[in-house]
């Protein structure tokens, strides 16, 4: 079933000039370049975090027990962080991260594997 929506012919000229109008002045715009998506925040288990942050995987496991440091369940027994909340928490608790590079992130295929 179809619906048919009866509307004044005034109302309809004046919704078309509007709708033209709108259609200039998106013309009339510059074109912007489309942003790029975010990139994804890497998550690192609990040794590498533990890494990362200088503390012992022990430490770790107890901020994020004590709500201090938020996780990722990865699966029944492992759980991950995102390196931004490892930033907030090392940023929150005056402590400063490892000075060199961490870990390489692992492969999708390796992690698919």
């Amino acid at each position: 079933m179809q619906v048919a929506l009866l509307v004044p012919e005034q109302e309809w000229r004046q919704l078309l000039a509007d709708v033209q109008r709108l259609k200039a002045m998106e013309a009339a715009l510059p074109a912007t370049p489309p942003t790029p998506p975010p990139v994804p925040d890497r998550i690192l288990t609990v040794r590498e975090a533990a890494h990362y942050m200088r503390l012992k995987p022990e430490g770790v496991r107890n901020a994020r027990r004590a709500g201090r440091l938020f996780g990722l369940r990865l699966n029944e027994k492992e759980w991950g962080f995102r390196l931004s909340e490892l930033d907030r928490y090392l940023s929150r608790y005056n402590r400063r991260p490892l000075d060199g590079p961490l870990p390489p992130a692992p492969s999708p295929l390796q992690v698919a594997a």
